[in-house]
């Protein structure tokens, strides 16, 4: 074996033929592959369907010998939607902890990676791979796809609509199989009325001479150590916690749109009742202000949001809410207790940049 341990990151959206070439070359060269599975922290979506568990059980079922003898190991690698250097320390991490538990010979006493022979493994030619760059550390072993381009857009383009095609020629057998299973859960049913929505407001301007870009607010509102969410009524997101908030008006002021959206979707009130907009804006910590505007954070199209930090003050009782508008239910969480997974688009990633957990 020419190296100890090859890594390769990657989402699969699914697990397709190109992926197992790669990984089926790189146990070919080294006595162990890390595949490195990014996206593990976020919600079902057009963009990642499928959980880390169930792309896990895709690579177990392509490659059984070589997980059960511990040469293929499988890590989740969390997002960080708006933190690109923690991402890359996420990755350096989980690089080192499966070389010494996994890849380390009995009785081996290593300093850190440097006793063994560590590099990444993708596709050449894969202009997707860019993050590559950001580990200079590693060579990078780079293997052709005799496959072409296979693009797992398209799969889940074809795969997710009310009469989904298989993708028999693209991905493995063993993967087709789960799919056809999954067409059968609740999930896949929610994903395709996702899609078929994305579809339909997409098409109410295509009209346009040139796609519109969209401007929102939200409202990070916490309390006593709790933040405010809200459950969305309805497509997209269905089901899903969100930070109030919504489309700026026409003739409205952001810092108003943020008030207006947070009553609207909470009645926010204390214990005398409604509390007045003028109280609300005064609780924005104007330090505490940002723009998120990363190119594919929604599924509606190009959406920039203006993110507000709310800081109510502090009580032995919280502040009164009640959903309303589009959200279903709104009520006060506590910031210890959230599960990024059931978080709406990229709203987790917002909380965690504006309040730092």
């Amino acid at each position: 074996m020419t190296y100890d341990c090859l890594a390769f990151i990657g989402r699969f959206q699914p697990f397709h033929l190109g992926h197992r070439h790669v990984i089926a070359n790189a146990l070919g060269r080294a006595r162990h592959v890390i595949v490195l599975i990014g996206s593990p922290n976020v919600a079902r979506s057009m963009k990642n369907p499928f959980t880390f568990d169930e792309r896990a059980a895709m690579l177990r079922a392509v490659f059984p010998e070589e997980t059960a003898a511990g040469r293929l190991i499988m890590l989740p690698i969390d997002d960080y939607a708006y933190n690109d250097t923690a991402w890359v320390v996420a990755v350096q991490r989980a690089v080192k902890r499966a070389v010494l538990n996994h890849a380390n010979p009995k009785g081996a006493t290593p300093h850190g990676l440097k006793d063994f022979k560590v590099s990444l493994v993708d596709y050449s030619n894969d202009t997707s791979s860019h993050y590559l760059k950001s580990f200079p550390q590693w060579d990078l072993v780079e293997i052709e796809a005799p496959y072409g381009s296979i693009a797992a857009t398209d799969i889940r383009r074809d795969y997710f609509c009310r009469a989904p095609i298989l993708p028999r020629d693209t991905c493995p057998d063993e993967v087709v199989t789960q799919l056809e299973a999954f067409r059968l859960t609740p999930a896949f049913a929610w994903l395709v009325a996702e899609v078929e929505w994305a579809a339909d407001y997409k098409k109410s301007w295509e009209a346009a001479p040139y796609a519109p870009t969209f401007v929102t607010v939200d409202c990070i509102v916490e309390q006593s150590g709790h933040v405010l969410l809200v459950r969305r009524r309805d497509a997209p997101g269905k089901g899903l916690l969100a930070l109030p908030g919504g489309f700026v008006g026409a003739n409205e002021r952001l810092r108003d749109s943020v008030v207006r959206e947070l009553k609207e979707e909470t009645s926010i009130a204390d214990q005398k009742g409604p509390i007045p907009p003028a109280m609300l804006a005064s609780f924005i910590d104007d330090s505490a202000t940002r723009v998120f505007d990363a190119p594919d954070r929604s599924e509606r199209g190009r959406t920039i949001t203006h993110a507000y930090l709310i800081r109510c003050p502090d009580r032995r009782k919280l502040f009164k809410v009640k959903g309303g508008d589009d959200a279903a239910h709104a009520d006060w969480y506590r910031l210890g207790d959230l599960n990024p997974r059931e978080f709406f688009e990229d709203h987790w990633f917002i909380l965690q940049t504006m309040t730092g957990i």
